[in-house]
């Protein structure tokens, strides 16, 4: 079984700067840098993958998704601005999706099939944005996080990599992310802050269980990687809103130094390719 291997292509400090110090400005270098360096390690462990770029970050480093697409990986969408879905109205959510799709396969020269939600943001409250995306032209969402959780969350959402038919009578394939249920508890994994919380023990654990039924749907940002991250700059904000961010800047940067020795095991334990070649496995054409 062939599981997915896939990456949220974002800058940290872009991200950082807007949602935390009320500081606007277009993405750093070190997305280009960080980027890269996944690359290196994709490329020694001889694995392709999906990689989910932002148009903001198509739009400043347009060379970056041409290096993407030049190793033979497959590019989707990941927002323009990294808008959260239930921020935007459905025809401005249509523009942010549409423009990075077409700025994304302009730079490429490769079609774009594939769409993830910032911050897994399609929940049943924005179940609109699947027919937005089936409008758009995408063949398929991987969005939906079938948890009850905090901050985003399907409850209920099926498990299985699926073809759904959509209110407006067109059908999009949804790939949930990959879940483990302890203690009657169903639990996010296979990724992402995830990967740096828990041990690597945990993490391959929970993939091993998981691809006893279904793909592993692993996911990853660039920045993950990243362990030398200045402490940012509060100076300008009031006390609570200094404390929040440096509150949500340890958290981002706890345990990065592990998070490359733990990609590095992966690789070496567990098949991967794009999320097109998983759907494949599992999806009948249509």
């Amino acid at each position: 079984m062939i599981n997915a291997l896939t990456v949220d292509v974002e800058d940290y400090h872009n991200l950082l700067g807007r949602n935390w110090l009320n500081r606007e400005g277009p993405p750093t270098d070190a997305v280009v840098r960080n980027t890269h360096r996944v690359l290196e390690l994709f490329a020694e462990h001889r694995f392709r993958g999906t990689f989910f770029v932002l148009g903001e970050v198509a739009a400043t480093f347009p060379s970056l998704v041409r290096d993407i697409a030049s190793q033979g990986h497959e590019l989707g969408v990941h927002g323009y601005y990294h808008h959260q879905v239930f921020k935007l109205a459905p025809e401005a959510f249509r523009r942010e999706v549409g423009d990075a799709k077409k700025l994304i396969e302009d730079e490429s020269g490769l079609s774009v099939e594939g769409h993830r939600a910032p911050a897994f943001s399609i929940v049943p409250h924005t179940a609109w944005a699947l027919d937005v995306l089936a409008e758009e032209g995408f063949r398929y969402d991987s969005s939906v996080f079938p948890i009850a959780g905090r901050r985003y969350g399907w409850p209920g959402f099926p498990l299985d990599i699926h073809r759904m038919t959509l209110a407006s009578g067109r059908s999009l394939i949804e790939v949930p992310m990959s879940t483990v249920t302890i203690a009657g508890f169903r639990l996010p994994s296979c990724g992402g802050g995830y990967l740096r919380h828990f041990p690597g023990l945990f993490t391959r654990w929970a993939m091993r269980h998981v691809q006893r039924r279904r793909p592993v749907i692993f996911y990853m940002h660039p920045y993950e990687i990243e362990i030398h991250t200045e402490k940012p700059d509060t100076s300008a904000l009031d006390l609570a809103a200094a404390a929040g961010a440096r509150r949500f800047h340890r958290l981002q940067i706890r345990n990065r130094h592990t998070v490359e020795c733990k990609l590095i095991r992966l690789l070496t334990e567990f098949r991967f390719g794009p999320l097109r070649e998983v759907i494949a496995q599992v999806v009948p054409c249509g």
